[in-house]
């Protein structure tokens, strides 16, 4: 049998209080502790957001601007920068051309923005659910889409808006069918990834179901690759549907969509040359913005090394 000392205290019961910070703990103050640095936003995700947002806006709200930009006035035609009052001239029907310019945005943007959306969603899904799925399924899923992407990308749109006819909605269905089995790809090999990590394997010994997996696990991780991907693609995308009114398969006359603008002035690419580059100018700054706002969230989300379980 074990008796303490008569001259040492039993021990205490309680807890100890709390611990102060203080020279005598040896614990860091709180406004001492070392924070984690914000991560710095690249200048040109900064630029790059700045320019595509004045894109919207005109989108949004140019044709309320502009007004009327169908009607010929053959009395104004071909004229010259900042001449009588057009800053950037007029087309060969009289047409003022940064009026067009502005008016052309939404429905440029629309056609190409449009099929990005329906394409990441739709490529998103499929992705998961291939990857995910058993090899029937991952088979079928990924058999099917490789014979789409079997096919060249602007072959494919033209042939699909051939046989829809003119028109934006026809332009975003035929852009949306080629821009979905890349997507799927990519989301299909990110899943595919992620399926072998330690948190999909506790996600799948806890009992989740597939389709908790996917929304739970699979998606919050692949989110930022998939956000990435299109907004680089978003450039391709207006090219695109800029090639598909080019040659009467987008946004019909007399409504001002750049392509259109750019066959309309085609006429005119050797007598006034720069008068034809203002809408081909028009869709190049979109590309090259969507482009460098993909390579920006892509340093800025750093989708390379990062997951989040």
């Amino acid at each position: 049998m074990v008796t303490l000392a008569p001259d040492r205290p039993p021990p205490s019961t309680t807890s100890p209080g709390p611990r102060t910070a203080g020279p005598s703990t040896g614990a860091v103050p709180p406004s001492r502790r070392r924070r984690p640095k914000a991560r710095r936003v690249p200048l040109g995700l900064w630029f790059s957001g700045s320019v595509a947002a004045v894109l919207l806006l005109l989108a949004a709200f140019g044709p309320l601007l502009t007004g009327d930009t169908g009607t010929s006035h053959l009395d104004q035609r071909l004229y010259g920068f900042g001449e009588h009052g057009h800053l950037l001239g007029t087309d060969g029907q009289g047409r003022d051309v940064l009026a067009r310019v502005v008016a052309g945005a939404r429905p440029s943007l629309v056609a190409g923005l449009v099929p990005v959306l329906i394409a990441a969603v739709l490529g998103s899904a499929l992705g998961i659910t291939a990857g995910l799925a058993g090899r029937v399924v991952h088979t079928a899923v990924m058999r099917t889409l490789d014979v789409l992407y079997a096919f060249p990308a602007v072959l494919l749109a033209v042939a699909i808006g051939a046989s829809l006819g003119s028109g934006v909605s026809n332009a975003v269905i035929s852009l949306s069918v080629v821009l979905v089995p890349p997507v799927a790809r990519v989301a299909e090999t990110e899943t595919a990834r992620l399926r072998g990590m330690d948190f999909m394997d506790s996600a799948r010994a806890s009992g989740a179901k597939r389709r908790t997996i996917a929304v739970r696990q699979v998606l919050p991780n692949l989110l930022p690759t998939i956000v990435v991907y299109c907004t680089a693609l978003a450039g391709l995308s207006i090219v695109f549907a800029a090639g598909l009114s080019f040659l009467g398969l987008g946004t019909a006359p007399p409504h001002a969509e750049w392509g259109l603008m750019v066959n309309d002035l085609r006429p005119y690419i050797f007598t006034d040359p720069a008068l034809s580059l203002v809408p081909a100018a028009a869709i190049l700054i979109a590309s090259v913005v969507c482009n460098m706002l993909g390579d920006g969230l892509r340093d800025l989300l750093d989708v390379r090394r990062e997951v989040t379980a």
